[in-house]
C-alpha cells in the first residue's frame, strides 16, 4: 500500500495538536497507557491497537496488520465503537454504532415475526447496555382506540409505548459512559401519525428519541394532487371507530380516517419547521434502491439515518478523510490522488468486514442477520475541507461534479473489494446475483462490476453510507468538516463542564483554516472556496446530496442548514425537491 504523501500536508504534526482535538481522543478513544501519550503517539497507538485486534481475525494476520495501520494512518477513520473498543480488552462491548430492532404489535408475544413490546423492550435495553443505538419502526402497534380483543379493552396507541422506550434509555447507561441514542419511525398512513408528529413538542417528553415519519410514495403524490389520503392499519378497530367510519378495504386493512394529504403534509413541514422534528425518510424509495429487495424489506434507520436497515440489522461504520489526499493545497496545481484514495477504500471495506466477524453481538438474531448479509458502510469525511484545498466552492456545480466522481470512486473500489472478498473468504449466504444485480442501486454499477459480481459474487450485500462524524473528526482528522457537510465555521468557542463541576473553553478550529493560516494565508483574506454551512443556500445543500446519492446503497447523513427568517412555504418545498431529486431523506436546522 502506498506510504501517505509528503505533499499531503497535516497541520497536526506541523503547528501541533488542537487542544481539544487532544481531549476529545484520550477521553473517548484513547484506553489505558494511551492516554499517557502525547498528539501523535497517542493517535499511533490507538491505530495500532484497532489495526492489530481486525486483522487477528485474519488467516494470516502479520500481513493484514500493517497494511490496515497504513490504511489508518493515511485517513481511514473507523466508527467510533470500533476506535474506542476494538483491541481494549473489553469483552462485552459491540464495535457496532447502531442497530434497528423490531417491534410488534403485542405486549409479549411474537407476531408475525416481531417480537412484542416489552420482549422488545428487554432487548433494546441489552442492545444499549453493550453500547450500541437502537432504531425501531413502531407502526406494527395497533392505534389508539383500537379493539384489545383478548382483554375487551382499547389500544393506548404506539406513542404511548414509545413513552416506555423513552424511560428505559435514560435509565440504561450505554457501555463507554454514554447515553443510548433512539429513532423512532412512524408510517406517514398510520392512524396515529398526527399525534406522533407532534409528539415531541411538549417539554421533556421523549428527550431521549430522534423521530421520523415513513414517507411513501403514494402520499407524496397526493401531495401533488391535493387528494384525499386514508390512514390505515391491520388492526380491528373498536365498534365505536367503526361506528364513526372507520371500514375495512379489499386487501385487509381498516381505513381509520380519511384526510387531506396537504393537512398531513403541512403538519409534518410546520412541526419541523417550528421544533426541527420529524425528519423524514422516503420508506420507498429506500426499499426501491435496495440491493436486497428480494429478501427484506426496510422500514426504520439508525438513530442518524445513514443506515437503513432491516429487523436487527447493523450499521457497521468507517470514513474516508478526503482532505488527506489532496496533493499541494491551495495552490493552483492543487489535485486528489484518487490512486491513493481508492487503495485505501479497498484496505477499509476489508477492514469494516472484519468488524462483523470480530465484534461481540448483544443479541443473537443480531448475529444472525450480519452473518447472512455481511452489510457494512464505508463513506468518506472532510468534503467540505477537501473542496477549500482544491479551490472549489462548495455550492458551484463544478464542486458537485467533483464530489460525484470521489464517491463514484469510492463506489467502484468498495465493490471490486468485496468482490475479491467473496472469491477469498466466501459471498453473502444471501446473495442472488440475477436479483441483486436487478436492484437499482446495482443497476448504475459499471458493465464490468456488474459481471464480476455475477461471476464471483459479493462478500457484503451493502457497502457504502455516508455518516456524521463529529467526534471522531475531531479526534483524528483535526477538525476537518463532518461528513458530506461543509464547514460550519472557521473557528468557534465550545464549552465543557468539568468533573469538579467548572466550565472549560476550547478553541475550535477548522483543519482547512488552519492550513491555510500555516502557509501563510491572511485570516482577513479568505480565498472564495472558504464558503461555510451558513453562506451556502438550502437548495445547494440539497444539489449536493442529489448529487453523491447515486453512488451510495445505504443513505446519507446531511444536514440543510437554512436561516431563522427562512420563509416556510420555500422550506415545505425542500422536502419536496429532497423527494423529487431521489433522496433517502432529508434533515433541516434551523436555529430558532
Amino acid at each position: 500500500m502506498n506510504k501517505p504523501d509528503p505533499r499531503a500536508f497535516d497541520a497536526r504534526e506541523k503547528l501541533g495538536w488542537q487542544e481539544v482535538s487532544l481531549d476529545v481522543l484520550r477521553e473517548k478513544y484513547a484506553k489505558g497507557a494511551e492516554r499517557d501519550l502525547d498528539g501523535p503517539a497517542m493517535a499511533h497507538a490507538v491505530r495500532a491497537r484497532v489495526a492489530r485486534a481486525l486483522a487477528a481475525v485474519e488467516t494470516h494476520p502479520a500481513l493484514w496488520e500493517p497494511r490496515f495501520l497504513e490504511a489508518l494512518e493515511a485517513g481511514f477513520i473507523p466508527g467510533g465503537r470500533i476506535n474506542s473498543a476494538a483491541g481494549a480488552g473489553i469483552d462485552q462491548v459491540t464495535l457496532i454504532n447502531c442497530f434497528v430492532q423490531p417491534v410488534g404489535d403485542s405486549i409479549s408475544e411474537t407476531v408475525d415475526g416481531k417480537p412484542g413490546i416489552y420482549i422488545a423492550l428487554r432487548e433494546a435495553a441489552e442492545t444499549m447496555r453493550r453500547g450500541g443505538g437502537v432504531g425501531y419502526d413502531f407502526s406494527a402497534i395497533r392505534p389508539r382506540g383500537a379493539l384489545v380483543r383478548g382483554t375487551d379493552s382499547a389500544a393506548s396507541g404506539p406513542i404511548s409505548y414509545m413513552h416506555v422506550f423513552d424511560q428505559s434509555c435514560a435509565t440504561v447507561e450505554s457501555a463507554g459512559a454514554r447515553r443510548g441514542a433512539q429513532m423512532g419511525v412512524l408510517r406517514c398512513d398510520h392512524p396515529d401519525v398526527m399525534e406522533f408528529v407532534s409528539a415531541k413538542r411538549q417539554a421533556g417528553r421523549l428527550n431521549n428519541f430522534n423521530i421520523s415519519v415513513g414517507v411513501t410514495d403514494a402520499l407524496m403524490h397526493a401531495v401533488e394532487a391535493d387528494a384525499a389520503f386514508e390512514l390505515v392499519h391491520k388492526a380491528e378497530p373498536a365498534p365505536a371507530q367503526i361506528a364513526a367510519g372507520a371500514h375495512r378495504r379489499d386487501d385487509g386493512l381498516w381505513v381509520y380516517a380519511t384526510i387531506q394529504a396537504r393537512e398531513l403534509w403541512r403538519t409534518i413541514m410546520r412541526n419541523t419547521y417550528e421544533a426541527a422534528e420529524p425528519g423524514v425518510i422516503f420508506i420507498d424509495r429506500i426499499n426501491g434502491e435496495n440491493n436486497l429487495h428480494y429478501c427484506e424489506t426496510i422500514e426504520a434507520t439508525n438513530p442518524c439515518g445513514e443506515i437503513p436497515i432491516p429487523d436487527h440489522g447493523c450499521c457497521c461504520l468507517g470514513s474516508i478523510n478526503l482532505a488527506r489526499f489532496v496533493r499541494d493545497p491551495f495552490a493552483p496545481e492543487a489535485s486528489f490522488d484518487r490512486a491513493a484514495f481508492a487503495e485505501t477504500v479497498a484496505v477499509a471495506a476489508r477492514m469494516l468486514d472484519n468488524v462483523l466477524t470480530a465484534t461481540v453481538w448483544p443479541l443473537p438474531e443480531q448475529a444472525a442477520e450480519a452473518a447472512a448479509k455481511r452489510r457494512i458502510g464505508l463513506g468518506f469525511t472532510g468534503l467540505g475541507d477537501a473542496l477549500i484545498l482544491l479551490g472549489l466552492r462548495y455550492d458551484s456545480p463544478e464542486a458537485r461534479a467533483w464530489a460525484a466522481e470521489a464517491t463514484r470512486t469510492m463506489r467502484d473500489a468498495a465493490y471490486r473489494a468485496s468482490v475479491a472478498l467473496a472469491r477469498e473468504k466466501g459471498r453473502f449466504p444471501l446473495f442472488d446475483a440475477d436479483r441483486l444485480l436487478a436492484s437499482g442501486m446495482a443497476r448504475r454499477l459499471p458493465d464490468d462490476i456488474r459481471a464480476e459480481i455475477a461471476a464471483q459474487g459479493l462478500r457484503n450485500s451493502h457497502l457504502l453510507s455516508i455518516a456524521p462524524t463529529g467526534t471522531i473528526s475531531l479526534a483524528f482528522a483535526d477538525n476537518a468538516s463532518n461528513g458530506i457537510e461543509p464547514a460550519y465555521s472557521w473557528h468557534y468557542t465550545r464549552r465543557k463542564r468539568e468533573a469538579d463541576g467548572s466550565m472549560r473553553e476550547y478553541r475550535v478550529e477548522d483543519h482547512a483554516w488552519r492550513l491555510w493560516r500555516a502557509r501563510g494565508g491572511d485570516a482577513d483574506g479568505l480565498p472564495p472556496a472558504f464558503v461555510n454551512a451558513l453562506e451556502i443556500s438550502a437548495l445547494d445543500h440539497v444539489a449536493m446530496q442529489a448529487a453523491i446519492q447515486p453512488f451510495i446503497d445505504a443513505a446519507i447523513s446531511k444536514t440543510v442548514n437554512v436561516a431563522e427568517d427562512y420563509p416556510f412555504e420555500e422550506f415545505e418545498n425542500l422536502y419536496a425537491e429532497a423527494w423529487r431529486a431521489g433522496l433517502k431523506g432529508i434533515t433541516t436546522y434551523r436555529p430558532n
